[in-house]
């Protein structure tokens, strides 16, 4: 024989919190990240303009920081001075610029460049930022000797840009 069975209470019912206090407070926090991101990513982005574009836009950015990126022509650098002058292109317009600074070994006739800085009435730009475009190529040396080639043709580039 069983033992009487004690009747069963029927389980509490929980009150049912009203989610619409965290869904006001994810929206918000979302709403606050975006901002933080995407406000201060907007502030901190810099584009460039080409010779050609600030040419065609010069009266607007006249006497502002500018940032303009072409290629490198007429390199002319004293390494005792830091002195430096050249002229960047697009092809379509040429500007000089005028840098004083330590210039990296990758800044060279040809290359890609950026730089920062003003011009002045007679449209010389005055850069005090150089930002020199570097081959997308990197290679690791698979040997020994395709390391020692590879130290060699940089040592032999570097004397002839000397």
């Amino acid at each position: 024989m069983s033992a009487p069975s004690s009747p069963q209470l029927p389980q509490a019912r929980r009150r049912r919190k009203n989610p619409l206090p965290y869904v006001l407070a994810g929206v918000a926090l979302a709403g606050l990240l975006t901002y933080i991101i995407f406000g201060n990513l907007a502030q901190s982005i810099e584009y460039f303009v080409t010779p050609t574009e600030y040419k065609a836009q010069a009266a607007n950015l006249q006497g502002h920081t500018v940032r303009i990126g072409g290629l490198v022509r007429a390199v002319k650098y004293d390494r005792n001075s830091l002195d430096l002058n050249f002229n960047v292109t697009d092809g379509s317009a040429t500007f000089p610029v005028v840098y004083q600074g330590a210039v990296s070994d990758l800044f060279k006739e040809n290359q890609g460049v950026v730089v920062r800085g003003t011009f002045n009435a007679q449209n010389v730009f005055h850069a005090n930022e150089l930002i020199v475009k570097h081959s997308e190529e990197y290679r690791i040396p698979r040997s020994q000797s395709e390391l020692k080639d590879m130290l060699k043709n940089a040592k032999d580039a570097n004397a002839e840009g000397q």
